[in-house]
């Protein structure tokens, strides 16, 4: 019943979204769409920006899915654009208020598990230490999650798939290249 309570406070929070600005939703809005009392609300959360990393933090766990491998990572990429498309209202509404720091850390911390997992499955047959591999994910991550707040920031005009097609142009083997001199500081 937890999960449930929590999806339906989330759910009334992207409707609302879709009306009205963030900073303008109260609780009580919250509540009131959803049927519950605020009890309820805080029995669950703090606050609005503890039920938006909630939404963040929850969903992020489906939005890749498996594809986090060398050969698929464009796809899991292109999942992460996916979701944001398909939850405009509630990312711009993020974006664009105080509590744009847990769209960033649904980003980054996606964006970093993908790329480990490539990093971490071309580094299978190498001999590179963790902190390196994590440098390697982690440099790489900064880049891809400045690209997609740019494409948001921008008003997501620009095709997912054109940007992850250039992205792929100018990776295309250097994860591979990094780890391989990496071996030698060893």
């Amino acid at each position: 019943m937890s999960q449930t309570t929590k999806k339906a406070l989330a759910m009334s929070l992207k409707t609302l979204l879709k009306t009205k600005p963030l900073d303008k939703i109260t609780i009580v809005d919250i509540v009131e769409d959803c049927e519950v009392n605020r009890q309820t609300f805080y029995y669950h959360f703090q606050d609005i920006y503890d039920l938006i990393e909630w939404i963040y933090t929850s969903e992020a766990l489906k939005v890749i899915g498996d594809k986090k491998t060398y050969a698929t990572w464009q796809e899991g990429f292109f999942h992460i654009f996916e979701y944001i498309e398909n939850n405009r209202d509630f990312v711009m509404s993020t974006y664009h208020s105080v509590s744009r720091e847990h769209l960033e850390n649904f980003l980054y911390q996606e964006t970093y598990r993908l790329l480990m997992d490539v990093v971490e499955e071309q580094a299978k047959d190498k001999s590179v230490r963790e902190e390196d591999k994590a440098f390697i994910a982690n440099f790489y991550k900064y880049g891809f999650v400045g690209l997609i707040l740019e494409w948001i920031g921008k008003g997501m005009k620009d095709s997912p798939k054109k940007i992850i097609d250039r992205l792929d142009i100018v990776i295309h083997g250097d994860i591979d290249k990094a780890l391989k001199g990496f071996q030698h500081i060893v």
